[in-house]
């Protein structure tokens, strides 16, 4: 099985900020993740990273908020973007 794209959405807001989502169902999880998706959710804006997740190889599931990072415990692609546009939607606030 080669990887297959689940997701994908790109939005310019309309202060310039961008929110950009990727999600790939892959043969074999991803080193340090035990589940079959390979993504990348990020937020920013002026070429500054506001929020991302992403489950780097060898680093798995975590996030991104401002200059902190956390482990993120990934359950499924709906929840996780759920979560992530949950975190947008706070640091727009902020």
């Amino acid at each position: 099985m080669r990887a297959e794209l689940v997701f994908r959405q790109k939005h310019r807001l309309d202060d310039g900020s961008i929110v950009e989502m990727v999600i790939w169902r892959v043969p074999e999880p991803v080193a340090g993740s035990a589940h079959s998706f390979k993504y990348r959710l990020y937020f920013g804006k002026d070429g500054r990273r506001i929020v991302s997740y992403d489950n780097e190889r060898g680093k798995g599931d975590h996030r991104h908020l401002a200059e902190r990072e956390s482990i993120y415990r990934f359950s499924t692609p709906e929840e996780l973007i759920a979560d992530f546009l949950e975190d947008v939607e706070k640091a727009r606030q902020a």
